[in-house]
């Protein structure tokens, strides 16, 4: 049996794609991987999903798999190994088993990088962040900590200085990544101080963030700093490895699109986080998940592959 259509992926795009080619009655297999929900599942309160006051990123995400499960779509919920694109229908890899399809839809997401500190996962959504357009609502009158030297953390600088009471940017080189108009906006910023030559080696708080330790990477020197939020803002890894040498990815890994959602290997789609640089909003990724569906079903439409 070739399928229709595979998704994999099972964030806000790879849910959404799900829920249209489901109701396309297109019979699709989506391939949730064993990190189900995306980075959501790692979010505390969400207030800018419409629809939701407030909702929990797991809650929110559990919403969706209900709506798909109702829709009574296939779901494997197990990592893809490899695909091969080389050759008509498509082949995609689960392990030892191997399934064909005509279109593929990829919705995998990126991941943040973190720092990688003992304290900062056992704090995530208590204090620690990778998102503050998410996040940055919850600290409203607070300081808050951003850690980064590129134009995400300047963003967020600079977001976050509108809503707390001050940042602190925290960069280990003398320089910014950043271009010159980021830079020009943080350091005219009075509501942001800026700490050179330093870099965060741990976060303090037990149920909280209370603050960060820092250290002069120059001169050794440790010190304490009092913050209720930590952003972490040194850029996102997109999960792509298991595409690369199959279509076009960037030399940041991000899979190059055309005319929206088209991968350079017609019949396949990319959705989301895994393509997107710039927005990285749930609701974004909803809207690219659609968006594909619709060109999967196009697709298919065209080549008489659909019923």
């Amino acid at each position: 049996m070739v399928e229709k259509v595979i998704i994999i992926g099972s964030g806000p795009a790879g849910y959404t794609a799900a829920i249209y080619t489901s109701r396309d009655d297109l019979n699709p297999l989506l391939i949730r991987g064993f990190e189900v929900g995306g980075q959501l599942m790692l979010t505390s309160e969400i207030e800018n999903f419409p629809g939701f006051k407030s909702i929990l990123g797991p809650d929110l995400m559990d919403q969706f798999a209900e709506q798909v499960k109702n829709l009574k779509c296939r779901v494997i919920d197990e990592n893809v190994s490899k695909v091969d694109f080389s050759s008509y229908p498509y082949k995609v890899y689960v392990g030892k088993d191997m399934y064909e399809t005509y279109s593929v839809i990829i919705a995998t997401g990126a991941s943040v990088k973190w720092l990688g500190l003992d304290n900062e996962k056992r704090l995530l959504g208590k204090g620690v962040s990778g998102c503050a357009v998410c996040d940055g609502a919850f600290f409203k009158q607070k300081n808050v900590i951003v850690v980064g030297g590129g134009d995400s953390a300047m963003e967020d600088a600079n977001y976050l200085s509108t809503l707390t009471d001050s940042v602190t940017l925290i960069h280990r080189r003398h320089e910014f990544r950043a271009s010159k108009i980021m830079q020009d906006r943080v350091l005219s910023n009075n509501k942001i101080k800026v700490i050179w030559d330093s870099e965060v080696v741990e976060v303090l708080g037990k149920d909280h963030v209370e603050g960060v330790k820092i250290k002069n990477v120059k001169t050794g020197e440790e010190k304490e700093i009092t913050a209720y939020g930590l952003f972490i803002a040194i850029g996102h890894t997109p999960n792509t490895d298991v595409f690369k040498g199959q279509i076009d990815i960037d030399e940041n890994g991000y899979i190059i699109t055309h005319n929206f959602t088209n991968t350079t290997k017609e019949g396949v789609f990319a959705a989301g986080d895994v393509q997107d640089k710039i927005y990285k909003q749930a609701v974004i990724a909803a809207g690219w998940g659609s968006m594909c569906a619709m060109d999967a079903r196009k697709f298919l439409e065209e080549k008489n592959l659909s019923k």
